[in-house]
């Protein structure tokens, strides 16, 4: 038993990185000792070999919670093909089990170290007049919403109709990698999340699609640090408000803008203040992405859901994949950004933050302007379901 402490004890020491309250929890434990030494009371651990695991799958773990309360699981080293779908209001934490050979590395991300990998292969379909057969939600690898009709997306500007529930009020995720395993440049949607109606926030974690890879949804708000998003299309869409920080935009192609996001006078969706955030982060060309398919000047920054859009980039760094115009019209049917969208920059850098070619709609921050975009601003309050004790 002394040992049991000394050792979670070392962890503690070592949790300069990652997160300093869950990471005893996480790492894999030496033989002979309970994967669940050093995680809170009532952790579910599941493993999809581990006999000692309390489920098999992360789903028939969730399933088992009631709905109020809070949980946390444990998700053991391994590839979970499955959907996951949270609608328990409660506070829910996922957590990836981690390596101490890996979790440490100080040139480590979450491509290198995270040991969970949640899977799916579900895209959009169409019918024979091109009309989608579902909604793109229900093709989403991790979906929190308080139920189907919150979930869905909708079509046209204003999308799914409003809901009068709200589902989970704080939902994390630490060291996991979400992957929707379908997509490549010739499908269309298929989302890693759908986060709607909900409070959530994710660290150290990899989400990886082509089209629609994230979405936060009506009336959701999602924080995202230290990890790392791969997509093509659109592929942070929403209609929620979404604070991306420290994140790595990978490009595997360029088609319509890395953000699409909608606006909302109030009176469709309010209590909320909706857009994209993307706070001192780095876009690049993938490793994965295909040479023609990303090249000098191909890729723009997003485009506009609908007129209202918000999208803002604060300190980020922008390879020479980036258009110099920054951001484009949505199709051929709205040739025109409208000037109720609002598009932002400050203190880009890189071969990509080209400031003089920007489209004229765009607003150039100043100092004094950027200050204005605070997590507290952003989200009217200082959240209580962030974790500001993760270190990255």
């Amino acid at each position: 038993m002394a040992y049991i402490f000394a050792f979670i004890a070392l962890l503690a020491l070592r949790a300069q990185a990652l997160s300093p309250v869950y990471i005893a929890c996480q790492l894999q434990k030496p033989t002979g000792i309970s994967p669940l030494v050093g995680c809170p009371e009532g952790t579910l651990y599941v493993s999809p070999t581990d006999p000692a695991a309390n489920h098999a799958t992360v789903q028939s773990a969730v399933a088992s919670l009631p709905d109020t309360g809070n949980a946390i699981i444990l998700v053991g080293e391994g590839e979970y093909f499955e959907a996951v779908n949270v609608t328990r209001s409660g506070p829910l934490t996922f957590l990836g089990q981690l390596s101490a050979e890996t979790a440490f590395d100080p040139a480590g991300n979450a491509s290198t170290r995270n040991l969970v990998h949640i899977w799916n292969n579900k895209y959009v379909l169409t019918n024979s007049s091109g009309d989608q057969i579902f909604d793109d939600a229900l093709t989403a690898v991790l979906t929190v919403a308080p139920n189907y009709a919150g979930s869905l997306i909708g079509a046209g500007t204003n999308g799914a109709p409003l809901q009068p529930y709200f589902g989970n009020t704080d939902f994390k995720a630490y060291n996991i990698d979400f992957e929707n395993r379908a997509a490549n440049y010739s499908i269309s949607q298929a989302l890693v999340t759908d986060i709607s109606y909900a409070n959530a926030s994710f660290y150290g974690c990899a989400f990886a699609s082509y089209q629609d890879t994230w979405y936060t949804g009506r009336n959701a708000s999602t924080y995202v640090v230290d990890s790392i998003i791969y997509g093509q299309t659109d592929y942070l869409f929403g209609f929620g408000t979404a604070w991306f920080q420290s994140v790595t935009l990978a490009n595997r192609a360029c088609g319509g803008g890395i953000s699409a996001w909608k606006g909302t006078d109030l009176t469709t969706a309010p209590g909320n203040r909706y857009g994209a955030y993307i706070s001192d982060s780095r876009i690049i060309r993938s490793p994965d992405a295909n040479a023609t398919a990303v090249t000098l000047d191909s890729c723009w920054l997003g485009r506009p859901w609908n007129d209202l859009a918000t999208t803002v980039y604060l300190r980020t760094y922008m390879d020479d994949s980036i258009q110099p115009a920054g951001f484009e019209p949505f199709d051929s049917a709205r040739p025109v950004i409208a000037n109720t969208t609002y598009y932002a920059e400050y203190d880009s850098y890189g071969p990509g933050a080209n400031y003089s070619a920007r489209v004229p709609i765009e607003h150039i921050l100043d100092t004094a302007e950027a200050q204005n975009f605070t997590i507290e601003g952003v989200f009217l309050e200082k959240p209580q379901w962030i974790d500001y004790e993760y270190v990255y």
